[in-house]
């Protein structure tokens, strides 16, 4: 994998035979293909590099396929580009040469070493050997981040015209050792809305009640509110809600091997099931609210 590849390369768009429910899902940090190059530019060993990923997530939302629902999902891996991040948000100390004047060198992303092109994967572990040309990530941001943002919007668009009213599922995973603050809980998901501000507070409610319901801890927006795909997507005044959707890793994943735990089956029909709750609830809702359902 290159800048240089094709977009099916890079990133696909799973489609139902026809869309039936007015939701998107995305799993932009799912992507296993790691370039050779990249590789080769990593002090890390490739297990190491793995870090990062949401381990299978595009497996576990599966379902949204039977549901009538599109789900794009990512190839790249998200420590050689994040999508969840602005387009240039990028640390001045990876690179050779000056940034360009427009680029974020100071958002609490970069300064965390997780920026648009990360300098580190979990556990604050280097990703690179030495320092990248700037033309690298400026590539990556023109080659793969523009292509599959313009993708994602126009699912968002097609949806949003075809029903009146659109959904995006931003899929995640987070580390086992995950806490509430305050209490100490682990939580099974996390519901992210940005605070309110990405969906209404009616849509959040909903999800977080048919996972519940299945016997799963579920908080909302702590530590996780979601990142910039639900913030610049989410427009709730406007019929368009994104929330971010977080599963932990250690339910269905061995975090040391990240190899599939005994569990995964169960844990993806359980999400699967609550999906198919909230997808009915937003064809409702699409409804009320004037939208008309498209045609089977």
């Amino acid at each position: 994998m290159t800048t240089g590849d094709s977009e099916a390369d890079l990133f696909e768009v799973i489609e139902p035979l026809s869309q039936r429910v007015p939701v998107v899902f995305n799993s932009p940090h799912s992507g296993r293909r790691y370039p050779q190059g990249f590789v080769a530019q990593s002090r890390l060993d490739p297990l190491s590099l793995r870090r990062s990923e949401d381990h299978f997530v595009d497996e576990l939302f599966s379902a949204a396929i039977d549901l009538g629902a599109p789900m794009l999902v990512a190839h790249f891996p998200r420590a050689f580009l994040d999508v969840n991040r602005e387009p240039y948000e990028l640390d001045p100390r990876m690179f050779e040469g000056p940034l360009p004047p427009y680029a974020n060198i100071s958002s609490m992303r970069v300064a965390g070493g997780l920026g648009t092109v990360p300098r580190v994967v979990a556990e604050n572990m280097e990703i690179y050997q030495r320092r990248l040309p700037v033309a690298e990530a400026l590539n990556r941001v023109e080659n793969i981040y523009k292509p599959y943002h313009a993708c994602l919007r126009r699912l968002v668009v097609r949806t949003h015209v075809a029903f009146g009213f659109a959904v995006l599922l931003d899929c995640h995973s987070m580390p086992g050792n995950i806490r509430v603050s305050g209490t100490g809980d682990r939580p099974d998901f996390i519901i992210g809305d940005r605070y309110g501000t990405s969906a209404s507070a009616d849509m959040t409610r909903a999800l977080v009640r048919l996972i519940e319901d299945l016997g799963f801890v579920v908080v909302r927006n702590k530590p996780y509110a979601g990142g910039f795909i639900t913030e610049h997507y989410g427009r709730p005044a406007k019929g368009l809600h994104a929330l971010q959707i977080e599963v932990n890793r250690s339910l269905y994943v061995n975090e040391a091997t990240l190899a599939k735990r005994p569990e995964f089956e169960a844990v993806r029909a359980a999400i699967s099931t609550a999906l198919g709750k909230f997808a009915d609830h937003v064809a409702a809702l699409a409804v009320e609210s004037g939208g008309a359902l498209a045609a089977e």
